[in-house]
């Protein structure tokens, strides 16, 4: 197959594998090519974007390649975060939360299974706002990262602790729309400006990413 079709191909799956990448391995099982001419091209792509400036890079992160943002554009994104229509909690995201806070610690696959719908945006929208944050890996192919809240998540919603949530116990997936409903209940209640939000840590986050 072409290099440059190659090069092109590698930053689609980067694009679909999210926060979580995609491992040397994985990659040169997908395009069925040895691991070393898999890493070549991904390196090849990396200096393509850096050289063009594009607003996306390459990063390899706990053993993993991913597209991440340009740190330099760190401004413009702490900018979007502060703008008045980012000022709540989407209902995706708000729909990604309650999910998390139920079935902690939970990948991104899992979450996506049960909403039925890619949660990538959700996800990062809610680790910038601290409310949910990396707790380990699954013990599963890839080691996908597990999401858990944060003690922040308990602040911003007035919760003494994760058995306020609205009968937790009794959660199963099949019962699991009716739980949510009931956070949504909660937490739309508590609903807080970007102002009241931490000032998330975009540079780092850019870098880790």
């Amino acid at each position: 197959m072409d290099f440059s079709k190659l090069k092109l191909i590698i930053e689609g799956l980067l694009f679909m594998a999210g926060d979580e990448g995609l491992t040397p391995k994985q990659l040169s099982d997908i395009l069925e090519l040895d691991a070393a001419v898999a890493s070549d091209i991904v390196k090849d792509l990396t200096k393509e974007l850096k050289s063009k400036k594009r607003g996306i890079q390459v990063s390899f992160v706990a053993g993993a390649y991913r597209l991440t943002t340009n740190p330099a554009h760190a401004a413009y994104f702490e900018r979007m975060a502060h703008s008045p229509t980012r000022s709540s909690l989407s209902q995706a995201a708000l729909e990604t939360l309650s999910i998390v806070a139920y079935r902690q610690p939970i990948t991104r696959v899992e979450i996506e299974e049960i909403r039925g719908v890619k949660s990538d945006r959700a996800i990062q929208s809610l680790v910038n706002k601290d409310l949910i944050e990396e707790v380990g890996r699954a013990e599963q192919i890839g080691r996908p990262i597990l999401y858990g809240t944060t003690k922040s998540f308990l602040d911003y919603f007035g919760l003494a602790g994760l058995d306020a949530l609205p009968e937790p116990s009794a959660v199963t997936v099949d019962s699991l729309d009716e739980h949510t409903e009931a956070l949504f209940e909660k937490l739309e209640n508590r609903q807080l400006t970007i102002e009241e939000m931490p000032e998330p840590l975009f540079e780092e986050s850019a870098n880790e990413e």
